[in-house]
């Protein structure tokens, strides 16, 4: 995969050092229909979790608020996690692996919550890449994925296919930061 293990050798005083370029999202090379992508790592959604979203969000329903509500008003007898919560958790954890590096999220075809997710779940998510179309501009192709998130029983819970726009390898540009090597020379 382009890029993925880079490492640098800086030579700094009297020695050498190995410097790891850690990857964030892929080019538009690194897509292949078919190639599956296990996101790293699981999280498990508290109760504090779903209230703040929430809370953020300004969805007041009791369904995900409200103990007492939950248990004697509800299908499910207890607070079921907001759904939109965990659609952000799933898109979240495959960020590093298919859109770190794109130039834009493009479209959300299909957004399904395929069965509740409770507090104490652990939710863990899976990406497929689906189709690749490099665009008439030349440096920057479309990817086409869908991504399931799993609980910790192995059910999906959430799924949904997007589009990203990334750039080809050669176009992206260089990742940098405000600050260069000097930070690790050694005081004279």
């Amino acid at each position: 995969m382009v890029a993925l293990a880079e490492a640098v050798c800086w030579r700094l005083a009297s020695h050498f050092m190995t410097v790891h370029e850690r990857p964030f999202g892929r080019y538009f090379e690194d897509f292949t229909p078919g190639d599956i992508y296990r996101h790293w790592p699981g999280k498990t959604i508290t109760e504090a979790d779903d209230h703040l979203f929430c809370m953020i969000t300004m969805n007041h329903h009791p369904l995900h608020t409200n103990q007492w509500f939950a248990e004697n008003e509800t299908v499910h007898g207890h607070n079921v996690v907001v759904g939109n919560l965990v659609y952000s958790l799933v898109l979240g954890m495959s960020v590093p692996d298919v859109s770190g590096a794109a130039i834009a999220n493009l479209e959300i075809e299909t957004l399904r919550h395929s069965k509740p997710t409770f507090h104490g779940d652990t939710i863990y998510a899976e990406t497929r890449v689906l189709s690749t179309r490099l665009t008439s501009k030349g440096d920057r192709g479309i990817v086409e994925v869908e991504t399931k998130g799993l609980n910790q029983r192995g059910e999906e819970v959430c799924y949904f296919k997007r589009k990203a726009l990334v750039w080809t390898t050669e176009a992206a540009p260089k990742r940098q930061r405000p600050y260069g090597e000097e930070i690790w020379a050694e005081d004279d």
